[in-house]
């Protein structure tokens, strides 16, 4: 059981806040009930505000030494109320979490660019933050950079259902599991999650969904004070505006949608194509590696290099060197380390010096990676971050698999995918046994709309770029821009995308549909 839809990598800020912020309400009855701050008696049409309180020393403190941290920012912590259920909206409310940044260089301010780093399940709070230290200065002189957490989320009443045990042994478990004993071992496991998160939360789990937090965002501009949204999304982030753009296209100004999710396919034939994406992902690692001047670590063939480090991570699990660390990486670590690294092109050196280190007996450079893909902190805990993506990605579908045909795929895909097949089929169980009311996303083709730019990488191993053709295809007002390079999302890596998206964002002038920009 694997995080199984593709997010955007931002510093883990907001938590270290943890004890200077208000405290996060949250359900722990099975009923809801304590999730209700508010019950409103008559009719409240109107967005809750947003109550601000400057938290900028605090976040200053803990960016500092960062690129892009010598920038004039100022932040704002927030918080507000939206309903719970939307079939009762002035019935009782949740809390979110928000994040405003302000450069100190803005002039001629358009209004707020909400922004979303994708998962499900990572903080848009903590992309505001780190995405202020990064965008281009022309955004910054135009925009209010302001990212929430969504329902579920990190500081907006986070589900919380899988101690950091339970998620230590799911990094762990094989993650190739393709005999009797290893599948049973995982549909278990799989169905022990679900178990512990529907006790835990009851009816409310289906609360946690792409569709209620699409309307939450339409709560939010109203409390923002801006006419129309203005929005950058990734990854999973793409789903989530899209979405919104098919409930409100009359309130969409513009948005972004970066490395987008296939709106088209189903849940098998997601897993299939991210399996295939991994692979190709793996294969444009290991060629880069190859060709590097200085050498390769992994020597000439580094997909056996690693099936070599799997297999002793399997026959005795490697320790590792960083002080009062005791876990020892397995297959599934080695695995998750590669995964995390498949995301971003910088982390490429990182993963060959990790597993070449790893061979030679020390995995602190893949606990570094795989801990930065499953949400572990300096401390030993986790975030939520494996909590919100389950419940999210299964409240969002229908699709349930059995058990048979499961294993049929996890023996035909491991031929396939060697080192991503089986896990992506096993993958399919969780959402089968997740016990929750499904609210599924509706077909968007956001009629009305003004243009939304959907943009892709012919190179991406997570949301592969027929994701976003689809998705362009789809939405009336869809414009499709390709960058020919590797790694998940694409703005702000590369200066032809970047001055596409910013010409769009600021002047509301999109790219020749189907623009092209190079490696």
């Amino acid at each position: 059981m694997r995080l199984h839809r593709g997010r955007l990598a931002v510093p883990s800020i907001l938590l270290a806040l943890g004890m200077v912020l208000a405290g996060c309400t949250s359900f722990s009855d099975g009923t809801g009930e304590e999730a209700a701050t508010t019950t409103s008696a008559a009719p409240e049409p109107e967005a809750a505000e947003i109550d601000w309180t400057d938290c900028n020393e605090q976040i200053q403190a803990l960016v500092a030494g960062q690129p892009g941290s010598e920038r004039d920012l100022s932040f704002e912590c927030g918080r507000t109320e939206v309903p719970i259920s939307y079939d009762e909206p002035q019935g009782a409310t949740l809390p979110l979490f928000l994040v405003r940044v302000v450069s100190g260089t803005q002039t001629d301010r358009i209004g707020s660019l909400l922004v979303n780093p994708g998962g499900p399940g990572a903080s848009g709070a903590d992309a505001a933050i780190g995405l202020a230290l990064t965008l281009p200065d022309e955004i910054l002189g135009r925009f209010d950079i302001v990212g929430f957490d969504p329902r579920g989320v990190g500081l907006s009443t986070p589900v919380e259902c899988i101690s950091d045990e339970r998620k230590e042994e799911i990094i762990a478990a094989e993650p190739r599991p393709t005999t009797d004993e290893d599948l049973d071992a995982a549909f278990a496991l799989a169905e022990e999650v679900a178990d512990g998160c529907a006790d835990e939360y009851g009816d409310a789990l289906g609360t946690f969904n792409t569709v209620d937090t699409a309307r939450d965002m339409d709560r939010l501009r109203e409390a923002l004070g801006d006419e129309k949204l203005t929005y950058l999304g990734y990854s999973y982030g793409t789903t989530l505006g899209s979405t919104y753009a098919e409930l409100f296209p009359e309130n969409v100004r513009s948005l972004v949608l970066d490395a987008a999710v296939d709106p088209d396919i189903d849940a098998k034939e997601d897993a299939e194509q991210s399996a295939a994406a991994f692979e190709a992902g793996f294969d444009a690692f290991a060629a880069n590696c190859t060709g590097l001047l200085a050498g390769c670590p992994l020597g000439a063939e580094p997909r056996q290099f690693v099936e070599q480090v799997m297999a002793q991570a399997a026959a005795t699990p490697i320790p590792s060197t960083e002080p009062g660390e005791t876990r020892q990486a397995t297959p599934g670590v080695v695995l998750t380390a590669i995964q995390a690294a498949l995301y971003d092109t910088e982390s490429w050196p990182q993963l060959a010096q990790g597993l070449a280190a790893a061979q030679a007996g020390d995995a602190k450079g893949l606990f570094s990676l795989a801990d930065s893909y499953s949400g572990r902190l300096e401390d030993g805990t986790y975030s939520n971050l494996f909590d919100a993506n389950l419940a999210i990605n299964c409240a969002d579908s229908e699709e349930r698999f059995e058990r048979g045909e499961i294993r049929d795929l996890a023996a035909e895909w491991n031929a396939e995918y060697p080192l991503f097949g089986a896990g992506s089929a096993v993958g399919l169980y969780t959402c089968s046994v997740w016990q929750a009311e499904r609210t599924p996303l509706p077909e968007r083709d956001a009629e009305g709309s003004a243009p939304i730019l959907v943009v892709g990488n012919s190179g991406d191993p997570v949301t592969p770029l027929p994701g976003a053709v689809d998705l362009a295809e789809d939405l009336e007002s869809g414009v499709l821009l390709t960058w020919q390079g590797q790694g998940h999302t694409a703005y702000p890596k590369t200066d032809c995308v970047t001055a596409a998206v910013d010409a769009y964002l600021i002047d509301l002038t999109a790219p020749m549909d189907g623009l092209t920009c190079p490696a």
